[in-house]
């Protein structure tokens, strides 16, 4: 029996293992092609997973795995899911110059929209980089042609996060005047504290009673939540490296507990993908075009 009636976000930021922050002091960028590649298995088992629970997600699709996979893209969008864009290295944006954010955001963008055969609207920076150091990638998006965005973490953390923006899903003004439809990730208001209950690391350091209890409090106030993973999230087999403890806690803490606390996820929750909840709340209009557009401002509080 599902828990609440509201459709929520469901969304996988479609990356290999090699591409995260927490293993970068290991892994350096040149290695990259060199290195196990287990992505694809990963992503069809999300596919499976979801095909059996008739539910339809977001995936934000790394370019440099589009290039590598075309395919996999395919079968994605074949699935009836919808294709967003995840960047194409996976580089902090507020360690990119706007020019090459510019360029290599546009590059995925076309390559996604050739491989999928469908309009590419929405967009999630890696690890959440879009902070106040890099709010001018906001324009670069809507130049770019996104409708809409899911990049900022209303949270303290120490690579990401915009402490004091908006919870819930809104319009947001860009630094130039123009508008993009923000879906923040998803925090739980605690007394004197923003809690981070969105997924991925979360998902697998809180127990899973926590987490559901925790969304379930976000769908009680009439609000729809996001909930994110990465494909080698339910990949314990995946091969391990030396870096910090830090670092290894991180990347490493429950992957053998994920996909079973997924599967409870998806039997206790409605989802669908990213737009669709944002048409549902009436912060896009899909009706004129293939590409949806922000019609209306939503009001939305810290």
């Amino acid at each position: 029996m599902k828990h609440e009636s509201i459709r929520n976000a469901l969304t996988i930021d479609v990356e290999d293992y090699f591409h995260v922050a927490a293993l970068a002091e290991a892994i350096k960028v040149d290695d990259w092609p060199s290195m196990e590649y287990r992505v694809e298995a990963n992503t069809d088992r999300l596919l499976a997973l979801f095909d059996e629970f008739s539910t339809k997600a977001t995936f934000f699709i790394l370019g440099w795995v589009a290039e590598r996979s075309p395919e996999l893209v395919k079968r994605i969008a074949a699935a009836g899911h919808e294709i967003a864009c995840h960047g194409y290295s996976h580089q902090l944006v507020y360690n990119q110059t706007p020019e090459v954010f510019r360029e290599e955001t546009l590059k995925s963008k076309r390559m996604l929209e050739d491989q999928s055969g469908q309009p590419v609207n929405g967009y999630r920076a890696a690890s959440y980089s879009i902070t106040a150091k890099s709010k001018w990638a906001l324009d670069i998006l809507c130049d770019a042609g996104f409708t809409w965005d899911s990049s900022i973490f209303p949270v303290h953390h120490d690579n990401y996060g915009m402490p004091g923006t908006p919870r819930w899903p809104h319009i947001l003004k860009t630094e130039k005047g123009q508008a993009i439809t923000e879906f923040p990730l998803s925090t739980l208001k605690l007394p004197g504290y923003t809690l981070p209950i969105a997924g991925g690391g979360y998902f697998r350091l809180f127990p899973y009673w926590f987490s559901q209890w925790g969304l379930g409090q976000i769908n009680r106030q009439g609000e729809p939540f996001v909930f994110y993973l990465h494909p080698w999230e339910v990949d314990p087999k995946q091969p391990r490296f030396d870096v910090s403890a830090f670092s290894r806690f991180r990347h490493y803490n429950n992957l053998d507990k994920c996909e079973a606390r997924l599967r409870k996820l998806l039997g206790a929750f409605e989802f669908t993908t990213m737009e669709q909840v944002l048409a549902e709340k009436g912060l896009l209009d899909n009706s004129s075009s293939g590409s949806a557009s922000a019609t209306r401002a939503a009001v939305a509080t810290p």
